[in-house]
């Protein structure tokens, strides 16, 4: 085989060559928080190439999603018409890519697969010894929660290339790596760049102006701003106030007040927000998240906390029956001593704007909510580029049960709003008063 040189078709730009030079002298973590347009996914990818070259191995580039991961990478061409499968060439693959599953095989042994997040039980029982976390502010932390371990023990690495969507998980790692000598960490703007190789300059970003992209968005994606409103998020202002405002913070749990539950049941996972209200102050003091849980487990979840409960509300769907059980949530959690409500069945765009007037009352802790609270910062619409317009709905990913148990919440107090339903809605839904909250 003639000699090939690894990376293949790749030199690294001047302001990438630091990841390199610290990951080859022996670091094993890094975050690369890099505007957009940088070529942080295509410097990780070919980082994961050369090792996957040194050391047989399984190699994971997780994406937030399976169809993300296609597109990208799988799929992705850069600007010069190269793919960046081909940064692998063929000599040192061992047969043809397995399209279905997203795998290379070399033939060194290693396996390079592209992963979707959303669906990281796919990988379970796997010894990943390589891994990158592309756009981790908007995957589900529980994917890097679940091979961190892993990589602790075989002595592999992970890097996360991203740009940031606010102070969620996202920041978190960063703050982590900054004030972690062990980390490789940069943060690099366009003015970090600029004439050093990247694509980017100042003339581009003017141009994103007099096209209409907003400042928030601007500084986010060109600037890396945390503090930037998150332009497609669901909850971006809201967030972005309560923590200006001091609501993200200690909130502690009053024994002498009822808690009430706001569920959001899924096939996939079950969210629930415990508040106490206390006159207009709302106080969400505890969030509970289980994946292909039953709602058996959930409710005895819910005694082993020390919580005087008032009212569970669940949502429409708690008054279907299971067919494995015979009967419907609100059945089971009935038969167990639970007091339920079934919050009014209204639209998605109706719900989270009855949740984005709720999100001003809320006081959230910072430690027991914060899963649920950084996937309120990570909920999102789909955008679409070409048009330039958000989707009229939020994207499903591990974000949404959240958001959706935080709308139930808000539905279920909107009687406590001043202002009037039909001012909000088109068509007023039909009012039953015994959902009103106590």
């Amino acid at each position: 085989m003639p000699a090939l040189t690894i990376p293949y078709k790749f030199k690294p730009r001047e302001y990438q060559v630091p990841f390199f030079r610290a990951m080859d002298n022996g670091c094993k973590r890094a975050v690369l928080v890099d505007h957009r347009r940088a070529g942080k996914d295509k410097s990780a990818f070919n980082f994961m190439v050369k090792e996957a070259m040194k050391r047989v191995g399984v190699y994971y580039y997780f994406f937030p999603t399976y169809n993300q991961g296609r597109k990208i990478l799988w799929d992705g061409i850069d600007k010069d018409g190269f793919k960046f499968l081909d940064h692998i060439p063929k000599q040192i693959r061992d047969g043809d890519p397995n399209s279905t599953e997203m795998k290379i095989r070399l033939i060194n042994g290693s396996l390079i697969q592209v992963v979707g997040s959303d669906n990281i039980d796919s990988i379970v029982g796997t010894n990943p010894v390589g891994t990158v976390f592309s756009e981790y502010p908007l995957q589900d932390p529980k994917g890097w929660e679940f091979v961190r371990p892993i990589l602790r023990e075989n002595g592999g690495w992970a890097v996360f290339p991203f740009t940031p969507r606010g102070k969620n998980h996202g920041y978190d790692l960063y703050e982590v790596a900054r004030n972690n000598p062990e980390w490789y960490c940069e943060r690099l703007t366009i003015n970090d760049t600029y004439g050093r190789g990247a694509l980017v300059g100042p003339d581009d970003i003017q141009a994103e102006r007099d096209a209409g992209m907003s400042e928030n968005l601007i500084q986010q994606e060109y600037f890396c701003s945390f503090d930037a409103a998150v332009e497609y998020a669901v909850f971006g202002e809201q967030v972005f106030k309560a923590r200006e405002e001091g609501r993200v913070c200690k909130v502690p749990h009053d024994s002498r007040i009822p808690v009430n539950c706001y569920w959001d049941i899924g096939r996939d996972g079950t969210a629930i927000w415990f508040i106490q209200k206390v006159r207009s102050e709302v106080r969400v003091i505890d969030y509970h998240l289980a994946f292909q849980s039953d709602i058996t487990t959930d409710l005895t979840n819910l005694r082993n906390r020390p919580y005087l409960y008032e009212t569970q509300w669940m949502p429409h769907d708690a008054d279907y029956k299971n067919y494995s059980t015979g009967k419907t949530p609100k059945e089971i959690a009935t038969e167990l001593g639970f007091n339920v409500e079934i919050v009014p069945r209204l639209d998605k765009q109706s719900q989270i704007t009855a949740a984005r007037i709720f999100f001003a009352r809320c006081w959230f802790d910072d430690e027991k909510t914060k899963p649920g609270f950084d996937a309120l910062s990570s909920w999102h619409f789909g955008y679409d580029s070409k048009l330039r317009v958000n989707s009229a709905l939020p994207v499903h990913d591990w974000s949404s049960h959240a958001g959706d148990a935080f709308c139930q919440a808000a539905i279920a107090h909107e009687d406590e709003i001043v202002w009037k339903k039909e001012d909000r809605y088109s068509r007023k839904p039909k009012r039953n008063t015994s959902w009103m909250s106590a």
